[in-house]
């Protein structure tokens, strides 16, 4: 017998909002401009790279579902300090994210309607407190407004990819690595942020009907739409714009297919891609959150409506204070809406690491999903390599939960934490 919860759709909407999310409005022209055609050659492989690691998760989840999601797996495999470490770099990286991914559409919004940089900004601080609203009322209505947004969105993108194809020149293609082909390194890790979301939306595990069925499904729905997706608007990129490529392509694809009169379409894509990103980051983390609180990684008062089915509304609170706030340090201090990008894909990297090498502990040994788990932790170093010093601000918030850690336990006895939810059982 099945419970309420995320249907199979619903889950690969979220997944499909977490992944793809706002790294197709502007990404593909940045890794054009540091690769060149040779760009292509990253999509690809962080396409292939995605296959394990999404199915590592998908099986993370389908056997341990609980919110704590990658801390979960963490302190199953590893124990509580490195649980902490994880869950703090994770919880802490969203909210600091959360604007780069908001300001992306808020820049959309500038050049729509005009305004510059405080329109940005305005824009971006809107759309955090949309989704925190969204969240404040469940998963379920949330999941349902994501559905919405995901078959928008796909089907808007795979009509800019259609109506562009006949402008495609091969001549474009042409010198193919005109930087070198290190730049192809460069530009998979400025793609990392395009491929994130696979981890949080194993906070989402305990919230499906049947985690132990639909978490694979719903994954490997996704992984579908994203890779053609992904491919084909970095295709067209290329192909298309040339090196004429500006900041937003999808604007000037449509602009190709349907003139003028379709860029206003643009930034509609543009505000949903973000509002399904920042609103399944925001459910998956809140989440997070509360388990932490739960097992002792944060103040026990967060822990309140972390429960399969229940509304995290402090865990969520906090996360929407911490965006709001960087949106405003943004403004005071006129620092670029990307500035914590790569302090982002730092850790996104670190948790795909901390995932994977927990996988290898917890799933079945020589498995298809373990093998997985291999082939995950080997790809998550080379993307960790890739971030180079940018993985300092996760190892500060990660010494932040080890110092937490180390403080509670001398001060309070460590509360035994709660056993996950096991597969397909009712709470």
């Amino acid at each position: 017998m099945t419970r309420s919860g995320l249907s199979v759709t619903q889950g690969a909407a979220l997944t499909l909002g977490a992944v793809l999310g706002t790294g197709v409005i502007s990404l593909p022209a940045l890794a054009a401009a540091e690769a060149g055609p040779a760009s292509l050659v990253a999509w690809i492989a962080l396409i292939v790279m995605s296959v394990p690691l999404a199915t590592t998760f998908a099986a993370l989840g389908a056997r341990h579902p609980d919110g704590g999601g990658v801390s979960t797996y963490a302190r199953l495999a590893f124990g509580e300090h490195v649980a902490v470490m994880v869950g703090w770099a994770c919880y802490l990286t969203i909210g600091v994210g959360a604007p780069v991914a908001a300001a992306f559409a808020g820049a959309y919004v500038a050049d729509a309607v005009g305004g510059g940089r405080p329109t940005t900004l305005a824009a971006t601080a809107g759309i955090i407190a949309l989704v925190t609203v969204l969240n404040w009322f469940g998963i379920r209505i949330s999941g349902r407004i994501q559905l919405g947004i995901a078959a928008a969105i796909a089907l808007l993108l795979a009509v800019s990819v259609l109506v562009s194809l006949p402008h495609a020149d091969l001549a474009h293609l042409t010198p193919f690595a005109p930087h070198g082909w290190a730049s192809v390194g460069r530009a998979a890790a400025v793609l990392v942020w395009a491929f994130a979301g696979w981890e949080i939306l194993t906070s989402l595990s305990a919230e499906y009907r049947d985690p132990a069925r639909d978490i694979r499904r719903s994954t490997a729905i996704a992984l579908v739409v994203v890779g053609v997706l992904y491919l084909g608007i970095a295709f067209v990129t290329v192909a298309v714009l040339g090196p004429a490529t500006g900041p937003a392509p999808l604007s000037d694809l449509l602009v190709l297919g349907f003139g003028d009169a379709a860029r206003p379409v643009t930034t509609v894509v543009a505000v949903l891609l973000t509002v399904g990103a920042v609103n399944a980051y925001f459910a998956g983390g809140s989440r997070l959150g509360a388990a932490l609180a739960r097992d002792g990684g944060l103040p026990r008062v967060l822990a309140a409506g972390g429960g399969p089915g229940e509304v995290p509304r402090r865990s969520l609170a906090v996360i929407a204070t911490i965006a709001l706030g960087s949106v405003a340090t943004l403004a005071l201090l006129d620092l670029p809406t990307d500035a914590t990008l790569l302090l982002a894909t730092g850790t996104f990297s670190f948790v795909y690491v901390v995932g994977a090498a927990a996988a290898l502990r917890l799933l079945p040994r020589r498995t298809p999903a373990w093998w997985c788990a291999v082939a995950s932790l080997a790809s998550a170093l080379v993307l960790l390599a890739m971030t180079g010093t940018h993985v300092i601000g996760p190892a500060l918030f990660a010494a932040g939960g080890l110092v937490w850690t180390l403080v509670r336990r001398r001060s309070t006895p460590p509360p035994v934490p709660a056993e996950p939810v096991p597969a397909g059982s009712c709470p």
